[in-house]
């Protein structure tokens, strides 16, 4: 009898349990997170090499979703070692006391066909700013592409201290891009 009772609240348990969202994995080979800053008003592009995310996303229930991103800071890529080996330095990005920076998301609403809103808490150097980032989606075979952009003032986030708070020199706003390829993503 105790075996049957035990039984059925699990049954009863599992009845009333919410449903999983489903999560997607990322595909590197097709992702990049860039960004273009201006250097006395010149273009200066720059990548990440390392980053990686968390996403349960579901078309169907976007408001239910969780969107996770870890970028290793020291894996900046400028183009140049002397620039590289400038920017993790405490005045920039300071890597050794803040390796990772991190995105949270806290709400997703769609906009339109494949098109969505992202919110969350954007933490660069122990600093938490709210964002929200236009995002479209696009499918092919089974990988789901999530592309969109947006401007990051630098120094909310102490990007440059000290002398390199002049923006004459270095622009505040820095143009941030992302393309991600996901796998497991339902139909759109």
């Amino acid at each position: 009898m105790k075996t049957y009772l035990a039984i059925s609240l699990l049954a009863l348990g599992a009845a009333f349990a919410a449903p999983p969202v489903c999560a997607q994995q990322l595909v590197g080979a097709g992702s990049e997170i860039a960004f273009t800053s201006k250097q006395m008003g010149v273009p200066v592009d720059g990548k990440f090499r390392k980053f990686d995310a968390k996403v349960a996303f579901d078309p169907k229930k976007p408001e239910a979703a969780s969107i996770g991103f870890t970028v290793d800071l020291a894996s900046v890529s400028l183009g140049a070692a002397e620039t590289e080996a400038e920017i993790v330095k405490p005045e920039w990005f300071d890597t050794k006391k803040f390796p990772q920076a991190t995105f949270q998301s806290t709400a997703v609403k769609a906009t339109g066909a494949g098109k969505y809103e992202v919110a969350g808490k954007l933490t660069i150097k122990g600093t938490a700013q709210n964002v929200v980032v236009p995002v479209a989606l696009a499918q092919s075979g089974g990988t789901t592409t999530a592309t969109g952009s947006f401007v990051l003032k630098r120094l909310a986030f102490r990007i440059g201290d000290g002398d390199w708070k002049d923006t004459s020199m270095v622009a505040d706003d820095v143009q941030v891009r992302f393309k991600l390829a996901l796998t497991g993503v339902g139909a759109l």
